[in-house]
């Protein structure tokens, strides 16, 4: 490894990194074939197998073959407009809502096809929960926020809702500062506590996955701390998938890195192992600031 290799190693994951977690292996485990996937004993959740997302014409992910493992951190890497969050949201299948979108490959969370004819896309969206690069409660009292899920999936009293409620905020770590303003309007909050406050209304709903589009690029650092705190408190419970454009912060929190550039998977791996020996010149280039 070069002087500059060296130097981003201590730069982004400062002293040696901690041994690589070996997952748990798993007989039904099913292994991805083909491509780039992650190296990797155990469960993977999501598989793409040369998936493609395209807009009319225009293929902003290009063949993309990759292992998503379970219950562990997947940060997405790349300049903008290299199709991060296009393969972020075709795993719940946002990008329905876009005109024109349509998908090639498949793309498989737990043996489905999420984009097959039998999938029922308001119950994939209940198991595959999202939060946005901003915060977006809705005009409610957190209370409300919260329990606006389990209403609409579940029903249920007032108490089975106060729990829901109560366990979600904690879960996000922000019952201590509501627990008193559960009537409050979620909009007097403050950014940092309303993005915590969406990941708690995502997480009202039990999901095994969580999307997160770019959740602190609007946060000042203190709550952007905040933030991953939770993240790294969350990991081990959820699948978690972060796109960001801050490489310190992949670095930070995630298990696993995928960089993508111009639409095509260029590497994907263990954390340490794509920021410290990147296998791909690429990516070298782009996390030593040659591009992006």
């Amino acid at each position: 490894m070069d002087t500059t290799m060296l130097d981003l190693a201590e730069q982004f994951l400062g002293e040696a990194p901690e041994p690589i977690p070996v997952l748990e292996k798993k007989d039904e485990a099913k292994p991805v074939t083909g491509g780039i996937v992650a190296a990797l004993e155990g469960d993977i959740h999501v598989q793409a197998h040369d998936f493609s997302v395209f807009y009319h014409d225009n293929e902003a992910v290009k063949k993309a073959t990759l292992g998503i493992p379970i219950r562990q951190v997947t940060a997405i890497i790349g300049p903008s407009g290299c199709g991060k969050s296009t393969f972020l949201r075709a795993i719940n299948r946002m990008n329905d809502l876009i005109p024109g979108c349509h998908v090639g490959g498949r793309l498989v969370f737990d043996g489905e096809d999420i984009h097959g004819p039998q999938i029922d896309v308001v119950t994939l969206r209940r198991r595959v929960g999202m939060v946005f690069q901003k915060p977006n409660p809705f005009p409610k009292s957190v209370f409300d926020n919260v329990a606006y899920g389990p209403r609409l999936h579940e029903g249920g009293g007032r108490a089975d809702l106060e729990q829901i409620v109560e366990q979600s905020l904690r879960r996000a770590v922000l019952w201590d500062e509501v627990k008193d303003r559960l009537d409050m309007n979620a909009l007097r909050l403050s950014g940092g506590q309303q993005q915590r406050l969406c990941i708690a209304r995502a997480l009202a709903v039990n999901p095994e996955i969580l999307l997160m589009d770019e959740p602190t690029s609007a946060l000042d650092p203190r709550a952007t701390a905040k933030i991953e705190d939770l993240i790294r408190e969350l990991r081990g419970n959820y699948t978690i998938i972060i796109v960001t454009h801050n490489m310190q912060q992949a670095a930070r929190v995630s298990d696993f890195t995928a960089f993508f550039y111009e639409g095509r998977l260029i590497e994907f791996g263990h954390t340490p192992q794509v920021f410290t020996i990147p296998k791909d010149k690429q990516t070298e280039d782009y996390i030593t600031g040659r591009f992006g």
